[in-house]
């Protein structure tokens, strides 16, 4: 009754609205986990201990050509991937550097998706926690190794300084989850505003169920998902997590098998973070670096996602 016009009508509560989806999936689903997971970061933060994993990881990292040292930016992927890909920097090569950017691009899921990713494992059981997370890491460790003997250049040496071990103070963990919750709220929130308005345009256009249609082959019969997941793959080229977020509400509905939700889970983990991570390999790295580590991760992701939904029909 108050808004007189159909189409603004569904844009706001249709079945694409921005209330319906992007206020919905921003604050009620993935705001309260990615607040407990800033909270728990901030802790291990603050209390000294990131250092002293990089040295225990030191041993594991040489066998894909890095160092310790490359971790650092890799847990804080599970922060930001962005903000990660700067912090690549501190690594002394550009071989490592580029390396690191391409593992955080392809397997280090930001905190927002890992939040949802982890709701969705959650009513699985924890074999499905150990597969998501064993065909991840697997992936992330063969891409690695490829990657160490196809880009140019050596390996740095190791040294790192240990702060001591100490008590969070509780006023430094507030303010830093009070922190990363604003930067969620004004770069994060935006982002599924949009993807709800793109899916809309595409909704009412008939573009969408053109490329459902054109999608079918690999969705459909290559990952064994439905069609409807199309829509969170579209928008995850965005944000993986608000892909990560479609998927979760398709889950929590019934709309996906135990089967669908693991193969869902191994794409969207798989995919690029986002478009502000791209641009910010472009800036860190060239053009020329940020196109290969795109078409590098886009098809591993769909062939792994693949080669599990197979491996689990087959068995």
């Amino acid at each position: 009754a108050v808004v007189p016009f159909t189409w603004l009508q569904d844009f706001l509560v249709g079945e694409y609205g921005l209330i319906t989806v992007a206020l919905t999936y921003s604050f009620a689903i993935v705001l309260p986990i990615v607040g407990t997971f800033f909270l728990a970061f901030s802790l291990l933060e603050d209390s000294g201990y990131l250092p002293r994993l990089a040295v225990m990881l030191d041993r594991a990292f040489r066998g894909m050509g890095l160092n310790g040292k490359a971790v650092l930016p890799m847990i804080l992927g599970l922060g930001c991937d962005t903000m990660a890909t700067v912090s690549t920097r501190m690594l002394e090569t550009r071989k490592e550097r580029v390396q690191v950017t391409l593992l955080l691009a392809l397997g280090v899921p930001c905190s927002a998706q890992l939040g949802v990713l982890m709701g969705m494992v959650g009513g699985l059981g924890l074999g499905a926690v150990l597969v998501w997370g064993g065909v991840v890491v697997a992936t992330v460790l063969a891409v690695g190794y490829l990657a160490a003997r196809i880009i140019p250049g050596k390996q740095s040496d190791f040294l790192l300084e240990l702060p001591p071990m100490r008590t969070p103070a509780l006023r430094n963990i507030f303010v830093k989850t009070l922190a990363r919750m604003e930067w969620y709220l004004w770069e994060v929130v935006p982002i599924f505003v949009l993807g709800t308005a793109l899916l809309f345009l595409l909704d009412i256009t008939g573009a969408l169920a053109w490329l459902q249609v054109v999608m079918a082959p690999i969705v459909v019969n290559w990952l064994g998902l439905p069609v409807e997941a199309t829509n969170a793959l579209l928008v995850g080229f965005l944000r993986r997590d608000y892909g990560a977020a479609g998927l979760f509400e398709m889950s929590r509905n019934g709309l996906l098998s135990p089967t669908q939700v693991l193969v869902s889970m191994v794409v969207i983990t798989l995919f690029v973070p986002c478009v502000a991570n791209v641009l910010m390999i472009v800036k860190e790295h060239g053009a020329r670096t940020a196109f290969w580590v795109v078409v590098t991760v886009f098809p591993i992701a769909i062939f792994v996602g693949g080669l599990l939904n197979w491996v689990i029909l087959w068995r």
